[in-house]
């Protein structure tokens, strides 16, 4: 799958735009546990320079809890959506918490599956239980029965099926949700979102921002919503760089002005 469709959005809508960025399979590589991903050299200062140059309008829209993602882009604090939108720190640094039903019962189903089966990863995050099964594929069974039952206990959830992964988590939020949210602010608010993900926990935010008349861009392979495609965080990391970099080099873009 080529980026045939990426290269005809012009580098001035691509600078007009608020940007929302998952990162698992979008930004950075899976790995084996989520505690063991790499930031390639070069991403957070092109990320703070795109940040600069789109005046705030990037945030990044995540599963990840928000403190997870200002570790891993140390020292850059951009606008972030964690835990699927459970969780927000708007463009001022104001943290908005959305509520969540309780996961108790959820957790004691989950946790008893993980303790009886090696290879096996329970995420407990604000929110949500992320049930990683990477490393006992053979056991993918076993934990969709499980997060079954984890599903029954918890009213007010839903379970997302991800990449070896599946997770509980608030229904009232999503990650359209959040960009719906970041777009009623200052400095995204009255721009054409750009969406891009890898994964089905990303649809909702592909989905939102094509409705809006933006766009949606799938990483990788599989089906997916989005018109646009790239191949790997490395062919995003090279669109942002170069947006990134342009920008620099160009004291003014009109709208009319392309790559």
């Amino acid at each position: 799958m080529m980026a045939t469709e990426v290269e005809k959005f012009t580098l001035a809508e691509w600078l007009d735009a608020a940007v929302f960025l998952d990162f698992d399979g979008t930004l950075v590589d899976l790995a084996e546990t989520p505690d063991t991903v790499v930031v390639a050299p070069g991403l957070v200062q092109v990320l703070a320079r795109l940040g600069e140059r789109l005046q705030g309008r990037l945030a990044i829209v995540s599963g990840r809890p928000i403190a997870q993602i200002d570790a891993m882009l140390a020292p850059l604090k951009l606008p972030v959506a964690g835990v699927h939108g459970a969780e927000r720190r708007d463009y001022n640094g104001q943290l908005h918490i959305a509520t969540a039903p309780s996961l108790d019962a959820a957790q004691l189903i989950l946790r008893a599956l993980v303790l009886a089966h090696d290879g096996l990863l329970l995420e407990e995050k604000r929110g949500a239980l992320a049930l990683h099964y990477r490393l006992a594929p053979g056991l993918r069974v076993q934990c969709e029965q499980a997060m079954a039952a984890a599903l029954a206990a918890a009213p007010g959830t839903v379970l997302l099926h991800g990449k070896m992964v599946l997770e509980l988590k608030p229904a009232a939020t999503n990650k359209g949700s959040a960009v719906a949210e970041f777009l009623q602010e200052e400095p995204f608010k009255g721009r054409k979102p750009v969406f891009v993900g890898d994964d089905t926990t990303d649809e909702a935010g592909i989905a939102y921002a094509q409705e809006l008349g933006g766009i949606g861009v799938k990483v990788g392979a599989g089906p997916s919503a989005a018109r646009c495609r790239l191949d790997s965080p490395q062919a995003l990391h090279a669109q942002l760089a170069h947006a990134a970099q342009t920008a620099l080099s160009t004291s003014s873009i009109s709208p009319g002005d392309t790559p």
